[in-house]
């Protein structure tokens, strides 16, 4: 099979308009060659020799398969725990509040969350303030079935929880093997769940008190980060808190959200 390795701009064009008609991700003319080296191999190791090939696989694969592994391929699933610390000592402080005004039900939705380390995170935080005695749930997201996997197994390497402190690691992270498995009781409080945030309304009704919504935003346009935005806007209950990247903005999107400070708001 003779792989066709020059793609044309027609192309390019076809394969971007599938990526944003399926999941909203925008792939500029400035990321080309980084994409035709991905899509590139995908196609080889698919056996597909040309780009329209390997649209109509995409397109055949049952369960969005070949997409995902495509997505995996071409973005950044960069996640660590206690990662912008800032936003976790912003929810931190509004769950301490919580619970002394009397609050019993907290709810939170991390939603591109990788492989999980931002859920648990925050699962520790809501251990160590004494909220997890009550109703505690956390709804983690993401369109990558095997970042989701990640997450429900909750098994991480030394390098990854390096940033966990020695007294939260001997409390919640227990030895497996040469790796570190987060506890059942913080693991029990996380639902992991595939969701297209290019596509609402999203089937879950919250309301949450806080959502982490970071270093998404980065792949998408105007018109999908609006809808996105909206969104999570109506799924927060009043006084909620929206967590977004240090990097990003809601510059030129509509909304309602008092700025708490950079990359936090308040509904």
């Amino acid at each position: 099979m003779q792989l066709q390795e020059n793609i044309s701009s027609t192309d390019y064009q076809a394969f971007t308009k599938l990526v944003y008609d399926r999941v909203g991700i925008a792939l500029g003319a400035n990321k080309q060659s980084l994409v035709v080296t991905r899509l590139t191999k995908r196609m080889r190791e698919t056996k597909c020799a040309t780009v329209g090939a390997y649209l109509r696989f995409i397109a055949e694969a049952p369960d969005q398969s070949e997409l995902i592994l495509l997505l995996d391929a071409i973005t950044t699933n960069t996640t660590s725990f206690f990662r912008e610390s800032a936003a976790f000592e912003a929810v931190d402080a509004d769950v301490r509040v919580g619970l002394k005004k009397g609050q019993r039900r907290f709810r939170f939705w991390s939603a591109a969350s990788s492989t999980g380390m931002e859920a648990y995170t925050l699962a520790m935080l809501l251990a160590e303030a004494g909220a997890t005695a009550h109703d505690c749930a956390i709804l983690a997201t993401d369109i990558s079935t095997r970042a989701l996997a990640a997450c429900q197994a909750g098994i991480y390497s030394a390098a990854e929880v390096e940033p966990v402190s020695e007294p939260l690691r001997k409390r919640w992270l227990r030895p497996h093997g040469k790796e570190y498995q987060v506890d059942d009781c913080l693991r029990a409080l996380v639902t992991a769940n595939r969701l297209n945030l290019s596509k609402p309304p999203y089937p879950m009704k919250g309301p949450f008190d806080a959502i982490f919504c970071r270093n998404v935003m980065i792949y998408f346009d105007i018109p999908v980060k609006q809808r996105l935005i909206s969104a999570c806007h109506e799924l927060l209950r009043p006084g909620g808190l929206l967590l977004i990247g240090a990097a990003e903005s809601l510059h030129g999107l509509k909304h309602s959200f008092n700025i708490v400070r950079p990359a936090i708001f308040r509904k």
